[in-house]
Order: structure tokens, then sequence, then C-alpha cells
């Protein structure tokens, strides 16, 4: 089985944000996979483990994303491709068209990706890339099986849990209970450094959206104690604190 993973390369998720002139600065922050695109990766390499086959490793940005490429590759995959972009600034609509048109020249038979990045959180790129390409996909999968060229896939959904079958090739996104990713192991570091990573330019695509500014949310002022009074005294000074202070409306 042929097996392309999406990965985005993504902030450490304790590293602590900067903005500077409305943009997150990157000075000194380190750079990961985004954590749930490696789940999608430990998934493919147990399943290439079970039937054979290809684990291809796909990530959108820099010159600096194949760090991103290379973990993956130390972890077990067979081969990179960086789409080298030169504006990283994209909204999801233009990242979902340049991965579909790669993805399409791929020609997998199953592509992984995580089911949310973890500094944007809009979980959209990788059922846009689906549409796209005119495939079937599958949402925060917690379990993967295959049979009669299907893929089985149990997923969360409000309330409790579904078993779909979708039509292979398909799209799949992985949620964090679907397995444990491993570590690269020294072999596996070293052995990554001569796997082979293709460089592809990215399409000419105009984002629909634009991000103008961001913006820290504001700081959380301290809590108040309300001590050293009886009950009845507690809750007249809770009350006047509402009421005055917090401008809590009062609907009659």
């Amino acid at each position: 089985m042929k097996i392309a993973v999406c990965v985005k390369q993504t902030f450490d998720t304790e590293a602590k944000i900067v903005l500077k002139d409305g943009k997150i600065s990157g000075d000194g922050i380190n750079l990961i996979i985004n954590p749930y695109d490696e789940v999608a990766v430990e998934e493919a390499l147990q399943i290439k483990a079970k039937q054979g086959g290809e684990v291809i490793v796909i990530c959108a940005g820099s010159d600096r994303a194949t760090e991103a490429i290379r973990q993956a590759l130390a972890m077990g995959a067979d081969r990179g491709v960086l789409i080298k972009m030169a504006d990283g600034d994209v909204d999801e609509y233009a990242r979902a068209v340049i991965l579909a048109e790669v993805l399409k020249e791929q020609g997998a038979d199953l592509i992984l990706c995580g089911h949310v990045a973890a500094d944007d959180g809009s979980s959209q790129v990788p059922t846009r890339a689906a549409e796209i390409m005119g495939i079937p996909h599958a949402n925060v999968v917690t379990k993967l099986e295959f049979a009669d060229g299907k893929a089985i896939c149990t997923r969360e959904v409000d309330g409790g849990m579904e078993v779909m079958e979708v039509a292979l090739p398909a799209i799949v996104t992985c949620q964090v209970s679907l397995n444990e990713p491993r570590y690269p192991s020294m072999k596996g570091i070293m052995q990554a450094k001569k796997k082979p990573v293709a460089n592809v330019d990215a399409p000419a695509v105009e984002s629909k959206a634009k991000v103008v500014e961001l913006v820290l949310p504001a700081a959380k002022q301290a809590g108040r104690k309300l001590e050293g009074m009886e009950p009845e005294d507690a809750a007249k000074e809770l009350a006047a604190w509402l009421l005055n202070e917090v401008k809590v409306e009062v609907k009659k």
C-alpha cells in the first residue's frame, strides 16, 4: 500500500508566543511536527509493517520545514516531498489546493493527516483537499482497519462513536488516541539523512482570506476573595460586586 502523510511544522507546544508587528515572532522558537500529524506518521508505519508498501511524507513550507520531514523519515518513513512556499501566510483554501495537486501526482492509496493543527486549530485542510481531489474522507478517526479495498474507520462524533467505510483512495484524519507515536532511534536518525527528499515549487494559488493582525487576549485580572464575613454579608458583597463592577445584567 502506498501511503502519503501530510505533516505541518508548528511551534513547540510549550513555546511562549510573542507577537511582533501583529504577527507571531519565530525568534528562538523550536519547531516540531504537529503532534496530531505524528500520530498519522505512526499509523502509516504500522500499516506498512502489516501490509508492506511505501510511506511518503509531504510538508508545505520554507526550507526549514525539511526538519519536520527528516523527523518523520527518522521514525521510519521512506521518502519526503517538500512543497516550497515563498509565502507561508496562505489560508486553508490555498494550502488545500496546493496539497491536493501534489497528492494527485503521488497517487497514494491512502492519505493520512492529523485531524487538526496545534497552531491554528482550523481543522479544514484535509477535508478541503479531499473535496478538491474528489475522494472520500473520514475525520477524527480513533481506529483504522482495512477490508475488501475499503478503510473501516471508527471515529468520534458528538455524543458517541461512529463506524464508517470509505473506498480507497481516501483521506483519513487521525485523533491522538489512535496510537502512541514512536521516538526515532539513533539508527533511524542516521538513516534519515540519506533518504530522498524531493523539492517541488508550490503552484500559485491566491488565498481567499487574509490575517490582518494577531492580538493576544487580555491578561486575566486577579480574583477577589470575600473573607472574614458572615454568609449574609458575603452574599450582599458578592451581589453588589456583580451589579456594580462586573455589570451583570439582571432581567426581571
